[in-house]
């Protein structure tokens, strides 16, 4: 599942100790657009913080994975973020990462087979 919107507050990352060792998590405030903006909360986890490195006024598109529990009764939902694309950064990333790539299709088969095309 994906949502769109812009970061409007980054919260406090959290952080302790359990059964599995030391965890870490940070929560965003997103806005979605449109004629009804929602304001959602998502978490990320772990190494992702620095991977996304998520600053307030990004505009992203976020894979996102719900889940829900019960605790005595009541229901909880998290929102845990899997996948972020800052919008405006993943075209130029991808055509500087297409621009260093060789073009296989003028490799020919005529050089024997010890020949690699790389």
């Amino acid at each position: 599942m994906e949502i769109n919107g812009k970061i409007v507050q980054v919260l406090a990352e959290q952080s302790g100790n359990g059964r599995n060792g030391v965890w870490r998590k940070k929560e965003y405030i997103l806005e979605t657009g449109g004629n009804y903006p929602k304001k959602v909360c998502f978490t990320v986890w772990g190494d992702k913080i620095d991977q996304f490195n998520l600053q307030e006024g990004n505009q992203v598109n976020v894979g996102i994975e719900l889940e829900s529990r019960e605790y005595n009764g009541k229901w909880y939902s998290d929102i845990k973020a899997w996948k972020v694309d800052k919008q405006g950064e993943s075209g130029a990333a991808s055509e500087s990462k297409s621009a260093s790539m060789p073009d296989v299709s003028t490799f020919s088969e005529e050089g024997g087979d010890d020949v690699l095309p790389f």
